[in-house]
């Protein structure tokens, strides 16, 4: 019969080496999952991207609203119904044949 240190030797022996080979596996697929170049931290950053590219295409869209009410009150090219309308509309004035259309909160002609 086999001493006892000897069963502790072989075990070890035999579970050392997959147990070491096991911790480290796990050690990187945790990072693979957690870490700071993992694949949430990818899902973050794909997130970011996307809210960034919707921002990017919510002022660029500003942009052209303003680019054309820039445009239509130029000196050149002047627009008067523009300009009566701007007016108006800050003023808070109408003439009693105006026929006031109201628009939904966000949409406007210009």
């Amino acid at each position: 019969m086999m001493s006892l240190g000897r069963v502790v030797k072989n075990l070890l022996q035999n579970v050392a080496a997959p147990a070491v080979f096991l911790a480290l596996a796990g050690y990187f697929a945790w990072g693979a999952w957690q870490g700071d170049r993992g694949l949430q931290a990818q899902a973050q950053r794909d997130q970011a991207m996307h809210d960034a590219q919707q921002d990017l295409a919510n002022a660029q869209a500003e942009q052209a609203v303003w680019q054309r009410r820039v445009a239509a009150l130029q000196a050149g090219n002047l627009d008067r119904d523009a300009l009566d309308e701007r007016v108006r509309d800050r003023l808070n004035l109408a003439a009693p044949a105006d026929i006031i259309v109201m628009y939904p909160k966000g949409q406007s002609v210009f």
